[in-house]
């Protein structure tokens, strides 16, 4: 029986360079390449080079940028003789993806090792790059575990390029000297990528992230390029955040670094930043490099909705392409973002939806192409659909954010329009109801060009219950008929200054429909965002003859004497004043003396005049109080 060789001897007597590694692959084999930053560039391009003398091999990869050219290498191929399968779930709407579609291979990255263990795809060669040997003979894959642990695990011919720089990563990150069979020493810079372009929209659409759909202690995952990276410079006042994503990157580093960070809240992997892989800087890969904070795991294991779902408060947080107005998104692999493509989306979008709190959001700037174009389109057609209408939870652009999960098809239509860029409303509204996503007696109003006034949110508590007031939104009609439902006898005389028994969604539609400016409504809302209820409505309405706007407040019986009429209507002031409104006045009964005192709150001269059981009240904001 032999002796089992050392794994340092075993080292050093299969070390090879890399020509003489990639001469090991023999024609008709399936190559796979270790994915993203942590592709093995000198075995590739030795790869390249010998293609004269191997034919008919298939590359395996997962769909990113190509530092060396195999799609040019096999379009140019007159005898096929070289066939490329990237694995990818997004569309292939854009020119450079659409040119090579016939080699993407449609799947979720979570069932991708499953392929290779299983060998109904078998990997022949896996080309790998990894840190070099601890004093146990193991080896790291760095900053890319994803895919190509599974490969490795499974490939017949498994070629290692060992990399000093390429950090010692924790976790399931590990392959052992004696799994190797070939090692080539190479050094060279790890692939990172460059800050993406800045992007005016993004920033919007990371305030409303920030302030309306994370909460501190919650648990992100986010994908990459210039919005992603805008909500996590939003984040940096919040707490005990924790993250369990498919990619860190550098300014994941820096909330960590800024406390930020802690994972101490997850529910599940307590106190460790889990990924599969890394794209950033090489400040950003010397931070990974033994950091017990930080764990890395196989894609079968980050990727698996159900691991996802055990995190408390989960927020998955991609950026889509296009979106219809039934809810079906596009995702596409963009210039800045070809590392991630759609692979990984629904994965993360199915698993943050199943844990307890948790959210999937779904960003995406309301035009493209210059602002000439929007992103919110009647139908997708040609488009391949990446996330189910069925999916779809909440969808954020600069111009708001609308929860679709558990909303009919019209909710939805009336949802995205109130969210797309306005110069598009009219269109998009036109198209809803040919399309009969909407009925014929629909109106939008004013509202179908409002811009929603994002800076007039707050979150306030009452008995210890957060409370948001925030203007209103055409989305919100059905709930403030409830809330005019739920008013007792006594307030529906004070609100409407007459007995009603009913209540129409065209007076709803009415109070909900406004263009921010001239007609505004504010609203106490409490719940979950997207199913909320309506405890307060402010409203003013500017006439414009006395360029002076009438008000009118409902609140409901419980959260009456709370405080909550005056912060509605400091709202309410507080938006008139900026747009030059010169004052308010409200008609109410003589013995409403809680009407009367909140009026006299306001900061202005208040002057009153009686008419028999009733009392005009009126304020003058240029006319300081004496």
């Amino acid at each position: 029986m032999a002796t089992p060789m050392y794994w340092a001897d075993k080292y050093i007597e299969n070390r090879r360079r890399g020509s003489e590694a990639i001469q090991r692959i023999k024609p008709g084999q399936r190559v796979f390449i270790g994915s993203s930053c942590g592709e093995p560039q000198h075995l590739v391009r030795e790869l390249s080079n010998a293609f004269d003398t191997l034919k008919d091999i298939e590359i395996i990869r997962l769909f990113n940028l190509e530092t060396t050219p195999f799609t040019l290498i096999a379009n140019k191929s007159p005898d096929h003789a070289l066939n490329i399968r990237s694995f990818y779930a997004g569309s292939a709407k854009s020119h450079a993806i659409a040119r090579n579609q016939r080699f993407l291979t449609p799947v979720n990255l979570s069932v991708v090792p499953r392929l290779f263990k299983s060998r109904l795809l078998p990997v022949h060669v896996a080309l790998i790059q990894v840190s070099p040997p601890d004093d146990f003979g193991w080896m790291s894959l760095g900053v890319s575990v994803d895919i190509t642990l599974a490969a490795a695990e499974s490939a017949d011919l498994v070629i290692a390029q060992v990399n000093p720089r390429m950090p010692r990563v924790l976790g399931r990150s590990f392959i052992h000297v004696n799994d190797v069979h070939v090692i080539v020493e190479y050094d060279e810079p790890l692939i990172s990528i460059g800050a993406p372009p800045e992007l005016e929209a993004a920033k919007g659409i990371a305030r409303l992230i920030a302030s309306r759909l994370v909460e501190d202690g919650s648990t992100i995952a986010v994908g990459l390029g210039a919005t992603s990276e805008a909500v996590l410079l939003a984040l940096s006042d919040k707490n005990d955040l924790g993250v369990h994503t498919q990619y860190l990157t550098s300014d994941i580093m820096h909330l960590f670094s800024r406390g930020v960070i802690t994972n101490r809240k997850k529910g599940f992997n307590d106190g460790k930043m889990v990924a599969s892989s890394a794209i950033g800087s090489e400040d950003f890969y010397e931070f990974l490099n033994d950091n017990p904070a930080i764990e890395f795991h196989p894609s079968d294991y980050v990727n698996d909705p159900a691991i996802i779902g055990r995190h408390h408060r989960m927020v998955a947080m991609n950026v889509g392409m296009s979106i219809d107005l039934t809810g079906q998104v596009a995702a596409d692999a963009l210039p800045h973002n070809h590392f991630s493509g759609g692979t990984g989306m629904l994965d993360f979008i199915r698993g943050a939806t199943m844990a307890p709190g948790g959210k999937s959001i779904l960003m995406l700037p309301s035009t493209a192409v210059q602002g000439k174009k929007s992103r919110i389109v009647p139908l997708l057609g040609d488009t391949a659909v990446v996330v189910p209408r069925s999916d779809v939870q909440h969808i954020v652009t600069e111009f708001g954010a609308v929860n679709l999960f558990g909303k009919s098809l019209q909710e939805r239509a009336m949802g995205l329009i109130s969210i797309a860029h306005p110069k598009f409303r009219d269109e998009l509204f036109f198209q809803a109801k040919k399309m009969g996503l909407l009925g014929a007696e629909r109106t939008l109003h004013e509202s179908i060009h409002g811009v929603y006034p994002i800076h007039l949110e707050e979150v306030i508590r009452i008995d210890d219950e957060p409370v948001t007031v925030r203007p209103a939104k055409p989305v919100d009609e059905r709930r403030i008929q409830e809330h005019f439902y739920s008013l007792d006898k006594n307030d529906i005389v004070a609100r409407f200054f007459k007995e009603k028994s009913r209540f129409t969604l065209e007076e709803a539609e009415g109070v909900s429909q406004i263009d921010y400016v001239n007609d505004l409504t504010m609203v106490a809302v409490v719940g979950e965002f997207g199913f909320g209820r309506v405890v307060g409505v402010g409203e003013y309405l500017v006439d414009t003859a006395t360029h002076q706007a009438e008000i009118a407040f409902s609140v409901s019986t419980s959260y009456q004497k709370k405080g909550l009429g005056k912060i509605l209507l400091r709202k309410l002031a507080a938006a008139a004043r900026e747009h030059g409104i010169s004052g308010f006045f409200a008609y109410t009964a003589a013995q409403n003396q809680g009407m009367i005192r909140l009026f006299g709150s306001l900061p202005g001269r208040l002057t009153t005049q009686f008419d028999g059981d009733m009392v005009t009240l009126r304020c003058n904001f240029s006319e300081p109080l004496t």
